[in-house]
């Protein structure tokens, strides 16, 4: 990238696009948790999937946190820190974890 490049972008837009990112990240993962209650629960609760469902709204609401907190962080300044790597683990392992969960309560 050539430096009039460099001079010419807004530095504005990349945390924008983030921060519409983890709005989109966090709207599919709520649509994925209330399909997969709602499958788990369509048979009638039993034990197992209650567990499941109430594991999967826990994961849920640790994404929902998280994400909350960076958009937050992304709208604080002009220039937003990064993401940090523990932030970043957490945030794959609660979406991992809930996809896991997910399909095992349409299993």
């Amino acid at each position: 990238m050539s430096e009039a490049a460099a001079a010419e972008r807004d530095p504005g837009l990349q945390p924008e696009r983030t921060r519409l990112a983890w709005r989109r990240t966090t709207l599919s993962g709520t649509v994925s948790a209330v399909l997969a209650v709602k499958t788990a629960l369509h048979g009638g609760p039993t034990p197992a999937t209650l567990v499941g469902c109430a594991l999967c709204c826990t994961l849920w609401l640790g994404f929902l946190s998280l994400a909350h907190h960076r958009i937050r962080t992304l709208t604080s300044s002009d220039t937003p820190r990064a993401l940090t790597p523990r932030h970043a683990t957490v945030a794959v392992l609660c979406t991992v974890a809930m996809a896991v969960c997910g399909a095992a309560l349409v299993l």
